[in-house]
């Protein structure tokens, strides 16, 4: 299972032909990583504002298929491991109708103290209230 986050291709995220930007892909895993956030009833401006950041100190895509203009699309996002100060996402963008896996990642998240920058074991209280409110999202071993 996964947390889910439904969007359509607009024209500002495709090229001259129609097609989505490649790095347009991250975006959309980005702003579906915010939104279950958001579903366990964290905003990024509070967690900012409480003391903490997240930075993604690694990426690796694999693009499938071209994702095109008015294209409805899901964004499918799952925890796969927890580790200190690091938080792993297995992240794809599919097509709704389909269900066929255009693009799909692993996203290394870590949190840092936004002054010194240093990374920081992400807060025991957000992990728990993540696991509780959004249980599809987590496949992560314990």
């Amino acid at each position: 299972m996964a947390f889910e986050w439904p969007l359509r291709v607009y024209i500002e995220d495709t090229d001259f032909g129609g097609l989505v930007y490649y790095a347009n892909h991250l975006k959309f895993m980005e702003r579906a990583r915010t939104e279950c956030l958001r579903a366990a009833g964290w905003s990024q401006a509070e967690l900012i504002n409480s003391g903490l950041l997240f930075v993604v100190g690694q990426v690796d895509v694999r693009f499938r298929a071209p994702a095109r203009l008015d294209q409805e699309l899901c964004v499918r996002t799952s925890i796969q491991e927890v580790k200190g100060a690091r938080l792993k996402f297995a992240q794809s963008v599919d097509d709704s109708q389909t269900a066929e896996q255009l693009s799909s990642g692993a996203v290394e998240v870590i949190c840092v103290d936004p002054v010194n920058m240093k990374p920081r074991r992400w807060p025991t209280e957000l992990i728990d209230t993540m696991r509780a409110k959004v249980p599809q999202a987590w496949s992560e071993q314990e």
